[in-house]
């Protein structure tokens, strides 16, 4: 009986003729391989970003913390993940995606267990940027990298499964927090919330092995005979090769590769105006509301604040399965000005109305914390589809690092604000912000559902 074809290479081989290009491939072994290993960083990532807010609760009295400190630490690995991000973008697009893709995770593993050492404030604060760095690295370098080696037809849920698992852990940090806290029999519990997130980066490290690097970067590079035998050996030698032409600058010679300024060029100018908008836009409500969830619910009446937030941060979650459902089902530019006007409508009663019913309360903030999950997904594939291979990871490091200025802004804000003018105050504001997104993406985003990498 002839044996079946293997579930990674589904199209027939025994021909010439039955060739398949490498973004119309079937998904199978080898992308679930990649979408393992990326997703597994940004599940780390958001274990990382997650467990700060609920460890500066439990560390505030150890540490002296006020307002202002909590603001910093809050935005502290956010301010590093600007750097990283920005400037990673660029040398990714020089040397590959690869080399920071298989060995950030070591390092973020050592920087998280440093942090059961911390003894002051100034020495939690400058671990918190240094992780924010190699954060910011392992965004351009894992979103670029897998975007790059998905399907067309599936990049979108494949991508998704990045933004599901940062939202895992993300909410599993505030559970294991929130579980630490109240068993805890000894001093510093916030120590060991910290320092669990090094399990996830050192499990991540060992996932990444054997995922290879880009081959559309490989073949910018002028290097197609390794992209075609690494191509051959992972998914078949049935697979073509894309065969996009370099961009050009506005003089007509191919642009440079990691090139900061070729991203305001007038090719790529309004794409990445857009980029950092739309990032930006969404991720200063997602931060701030859910790196002080517990203090924002107690502010809004919540007595339970702890439970409200576990609530929260559930949905979180929730969200984010579900934004992977429909992301391919509608257009982007739907989802992303719909996405925006949703989490608006949601966040408006709880700045402008008073004395709402407790159970209300609860019942929005949950809301608005499935519709910012949900359309989280985008943050992981819109961006990587507005940008030419040349320049992706310049361009994705850009829109993070834009992104992270917003959220590093509203995370150190709103603590002060909500002490200097009131809650209502500062979910006002973060109602105006989402409303800025959802006008500029219906004015000027572009739409990119079903578009192949290499053709912008």
């Amino acid at each position: 009986m002839r044996k079946s074809t293997p579930p990674d290479v589904r199209a027939p081989q025994d021909t010439a003729s039955a060739t398949v290009e490498l973004e119309d491939v079937p998904f199978g072994r080898f992308h679930l391989h990649v979408a393992v290993a990326g997703s597994g960083g940004q599940f780390s990532d958001g274990y990382i970003l997650g467990i700060i807010g609920i460890a500066l609760t439990s560390a505030t009295d150890d540490l002296a913390l006020n307002a202002v400190w909590l603001g910093l630490l809050g935005a502290a690995s956010l301010a590093g993940l600007f750097f990283g991000s920005l400037f990673s973008g660029a040398l990714i697009d020089r040397i590959g995606r690869h080399p920071i893709f298989a060995f950030d995770m070591p390092l973020l593993a050592a920087l998280s267990l440093a942090q059961f050492w911390t003894a002051a404030a100034w020495q939690l604060l400058l671990l918190r940027l240094l992780l924010g760095l190699v954060l910011g690295a392992d965004y351009a370098a894992s979103k670029t990298l897998v975007s790059e080696l998905a399907p067309r037809k599936s990049r979108g849920r494949m991508m998704s499964v990045l933004a599901i698992a940062w939202a895992a852990g993300y909410t599993i940090a505030y559970l294991v927090g929130y579980l630490i806290a109240q068993t805890a029999s000894g001093d510093r519990p916030w120590t060991w919330m910290l320092a669990s997130s090094a399990v996830p980066a050192l499990l991540v490290a060992a996932a990444r092995l054997g995922v290879p690097e880009s081959p559309r970067w490989l073949i910018a590079k002028g290097r197609a005979q390794e992209a075609a035998a690494m191509i051959a050996a992972k998914i078949g030698p049935h697979v073509t090769l894309p065969t996009a032409p370099a961009p050009a600058t506005s003089s007509g010679a191919p642009a440079e590769s990691g090139s900061l300024r070729a991203l305001f060029a007038p090719a790529l100018r309004s794409r990445t105006v857009i980029a950092c908008v739309f990032y930006l836009c969404h991720i200063m409500p997602y931060f701030a509301l859910s790196t002080f969830s517990p203090r924002i619910l107690a502010s809004l009446g919540v007595h339970n604040a702890y439970f409200g937030g576990a609530v929260y941060n559930l949905l979180l979650l929730v969200g984010a399965v579900v934004g992977m459902s429909v992301i391919d089902r509608l257009t982007r530019r739907r989802f992303l000005v719909g996405s925006f006007a949703v989490a608006a409508v949601l966040l408006l009663p709880l700045g402008i109305l008073h004395d709402l019913p407790i159970t209300l309360v609860i019942v929005l903030f949950a809301a608005l914390a499935f519709a910012l999950s949900a359309a989280d997904t985008l943050a992981f594939v819109y961006p990587q589809e507005l940008f030419p291979t040349r320049m992706r990871a310049t361009g994705v490091g850009a829109a993070v690092a834009a992104s992270r200025i917003g959220a590093s802004i509203s995370t150190f804000l709103l603590p002060v604000v909500v002490e200097s003018f009131g809650i209502r105050t500062a979910m006002t504001g973060l109602v105006l912000v989402l409303a800025a997104g959802a006008l500029a993406c219906y004015r000027y985003a572009p739409e990119t559902s079903g578009l192949k990498l290499g053709s912008q």
